[in-house]
């Protein structure tokens, strides 16, 4: 498998001076306190429904280009993003990526950690969909029905921002909680009247349970994607984050150039049929960016929100969480 060069000289520059903004939280560091060894490893906490990691892994990309600074890759696989969250509280993993939610919930419950990057924005990755031969045509008709989510997961904002737009409120539908492997099972048995669900679970749902979409992100919602990390780290190690982000964007590169290929190479890791991958990556944009303070107050507005709804206990600040210096 041939995958691309690295980006043009030009752009490279750009990144690395935008990414040394994000991922080194210099603060009041002095000089030679930053100059460290290379640490023993890098462990990345990842889900196998992040396809871009799982496709790092699978080709040992990254590997190859930490071995020349002589840090081997921990791969630590999380059944979802809260899990990975506390992980990283824990000192598990160095490194993790999730969806907007879990870091809310892992903040708001006292958890350690610093935002030092983010995915574009796939609006149309998560989406409310009902049965194939639903009766229900829009967002207004969900009025009393009941509704699957993932609790406190990115779709639980989707959700609330859409009955919003269509002149809804939360307390007008019956939310049911469900993770994606149970919701999947009540969505076709019709224990739910329509699921809200990102992918791959999306496109799976779509291709083979014929699942109609009903609304997705767009206009609505961003939905982004985060990487996360324990600030000492990267404090210590700005060279290995650097090397994780030049290889992310270089092979997020090469995904989108050559989806169906990527797709073959993702889809037994997931379980899932290559057709139903190729769905889901066409969906997302990859491609790790410096945070910026406007993508981190969309982060706050989910956080409010969550806290309105009583999904967290009390309310908290991105703020606390952001690297010194990040781009306005």
């Amino acid at each position: 498998m041939n995958n691309p060069t690295l980006p043009t000289s030009s752009l490279r520059r750009r990144w690395l001076a935008g990414a040394a903004i994000a991922v080194i939280v210099i603060g009041s560091l002095p000089v030679d306190s930053r100059a460290q060894p290379n640490p023993e490893a890098l462990r990345i906490g990842f889900q196998k429904s992040a396809s871009l990691l799982t496709l790092q892994k699978s080709q040992g990309t990254l590997e190859k280009r930490l071995s020349v600074l002589g840090v081997p890759v921990k791969w630590v696989e999380f059944p979802a993003g809260p899990q990975l969250l506390e992980g990283l509280n824990v000192g598990a993993v160095d490194v993790g990526f999730v969806g907007e939610a879990p870091p809310i919930f892992a903040q708001a419950a006292g958890a350690k950690f610093v935002y030092i990057g983010y995915d574009p924005a796939a609006p149309e990755a998560e989406a409310i969909v009902v049965p194939k031969d639903s009766p229900i045509g829009d967002v207004a008709q969900l009025r009393g029905k009941k509704v699957a989510l993932n609790k406190g997961s990115n779709v639980h904002y989707l959700l609330v921002k859409t009955l919003e737009k269509h002149g809804l409120k939360y307390a007008d539908i019956q939310p049911v909680f469900l993770p994606p492997a149970d919701a999947r099972a009540a969505f076709e048995r019709g224990a739910v009247d329509a699921w809200a669900i990102w992918d791959p679970f999306l496109a799976a749902v779509e291709r083979q349970a014929g699942a109609r979409i009903l609304a997705d992100g767009r206009g609505v919602v961003n939905n982004y994607a985060y990487y996360l990390a324990e600030r000492a780290y990267v404090e210590k190690y700005p060279q290995v984050v650097q090397a994780l982000f030049d290889d992310t964007v270089t092979q997020g590169k090469w995904l989108k150039a050559n989806i169906t290929q990527a797709a073959a190479v993702i889809a037994p890791v997931q379980g899932l049929e290559p057709e139903v991958v190729e769905r889901s990556l066409q969906r997302y944009q990859f491609g790790v960016q410096p945070l910026t303070r406007a993508v981190a107050a969309e982060q706050q507005k989910i956080a409010d929100t969550f806290h309105g709804l009583g999904l967290i206990p009390k309310p908290i600040r991105i703020t606390d969480a952001l690297p010194a210096g990040i781009e306005q």
